[in-house]
């Protein structure tokens, strides 16, 4: 089996969405690995002393127990363009580590800077990022994700976001798309265009 990764935000010297975090890394060792025994990831960080308030990447790589703790730091890169790619079988509901599947479908981004992968008509994720579609009232979250993030499932139950089917074919009936993660946030505006979407 392929490890799993856990990577949470540490901005200002904290530790951002733990408990979302939390609850995703025991349910995986769970229902995985059949381990009961919750960790708390705060507990099993260790922050440098002199982390200072810009933004890290914390990479946690474990199986049934933890294996390593990365900390970096974090810069966002710039998306503005998206290149639509279908693939109808893939699977990611844990995150693994192991990103082969979607490496090889980020290669068919061509010029653009990443992609959108449809499942079966469905819109899902972009190869590192949740989608959030504004159709200037609201904010819609597509029901069939790759992978559940935990910025997603915060922003959810904050109602901030809904989730809904989005087809393929009504992407370009809304104005624009937000790409979220772990690193990302709504209010980071990190947003595109649907007529940048090919």
């Amino acid at each position: 089996m392929y490890r799993l990764l856990e990577t949470i935000k540490i901005s200002q010297g904290v530790l951002q969405n733990i408990n979302f975090h939390n609850e995703r890394f025991n349910r995986s060792r769970l229902e995985l690995f059949g381990i009961e025994e919750p960790l708390q990831l705060e507990n099993e960080i260790q922050l440098p002393e002199n982390i200072g308030f810009d933004t890290f990447k914390c990479r946690i790589i474990y199986m049934k127990n933890i294996i390593r703790v990365e900390i970096k730091p974090y810069q966002i890169r710039k998306i503005n363009t998206l290149r639509i790619v279908h693939d109808n079988s893939i699977y990611y509901e844990y995150k693994y580590e192991n990103r082969e599947r979607l490496n090889r479908l980020f290669l068919q981004k061509g010029n653009q800077d990443d992609i959108m992968i449809i499942s079966n008509g469905l819109v899902t994720d972009t190869s590192f990022c949740n989608i959030v579609f504004s159709d200037g009232y609201k904010l819609i979250t597509p029901s069939t994700p790759l992978l559940k993030g935990t910025k997603r499932e915060k922003l959810l139950r904050e109602g901030i976001i809904v989730e809904d089917e989005i087809k393929h074919t009504n992407i370009y009936l809304f104005k624009k798309v937000f790409l979220i993660n772990a690193m990302i946030d709504l209010e980071d505006n990190f947003e595109i265009s649907t007529d940048k979407i090919f």
